[in-house]
């Protein structure tokens, strides 16, 4: 019997130019998101954009942005806001199920939920999948990919924390928004950064919005 021909799905022929898929939800901390954002289209990477109900409240509170709840009214937005550099930003319904997020057989560079809520946490460590968010997080982890959640909650119930153990366990990586002070912050964009510098740097990508330790600010 001839012997079966192995694919291996794991291994793209160009990964750069695969998107990244960035989930916002409910938690504090929009402006993480939206800086994330800005900097991925600013490397020129595609981002497959997964916005939960809750997410577009917090990001009109803390950021006074409105999106629409339709992926067309988002991109118009997006648009708006970055103009060319927006079509590299791919929006899709939370009950998009033909998304390419929801299945593995869709190649991607990696996921970031930033900020992650703890309803999402929990939804995704036990494997809920209710909407495209979760399953594109249980894709990422059944496909062992770069997961990458962004929790911004205080203080940390048992419950947390044991969602969190649990995933990290799973290789999910946990990045909490836990601004750092050694670089000195002048302000609320230096502590953004820092976040977001973090979250690239756990992506395997470059950044430069704060110096590495030992480097000159």
């Amino acid at each position: 019997m001839a012997a079966l021909r192995r694919f291996d799905y794991h291994l793209p022929m160009n990964p750069q130019t695969h998107p990244i898929v960035l989930a916002v939800t409910g938690a504090s901390g929009a402006p993480y998101a939206v800086r994330l954002l800005e900097t991925l289209i600013r490397q020129d990477i595609p981002v497959s954009l997964l916005l939960s109900d809750a997410a577009r409240v917090v990001l009109k509170t803390e950021c006074d942005w409105v999106l629409p709840d339709d992926p067309a009214g988002t991109s118009q937005a997006l648009q708006s806001r970055w103009a060319e550099r927006a079509t590299l930003i791919t929006p899709y319904g939370l009950r998009d199920w033909f998304a390419p997020p929801a299945s593995g057989s869709a190649p991607s560079r990696g996921m970031v939920v930033c900020p992650c809520s703890m309803g999402t946490l929990s939804a995704i460590a036990h494997g809920a999948s209710d909407t495209l968010i979760e399953r594109a997080a249980d894709v990422h982890i059944k496909e062992k990919r770069p997961l990458i959640l962004v929790p911004r909650e205080t203080p940390l119930s048992p419950i947390h924390l044991g969602n969190m153990l649990r995933l990290a366990e799973l290789g999910v990586r946990i990045v909490p928004a836990m601004p750092g002070f050694y670089h000195h912050p002048q302000g609320i964009d230096d502590l953004i950064n820092f976040v977001v510098a973090r979250i690239l740097q756990s992506l395997a990508l470059p950044q430069t919005l704060v110096p590495a330790w030992g480097e000159p600010s």
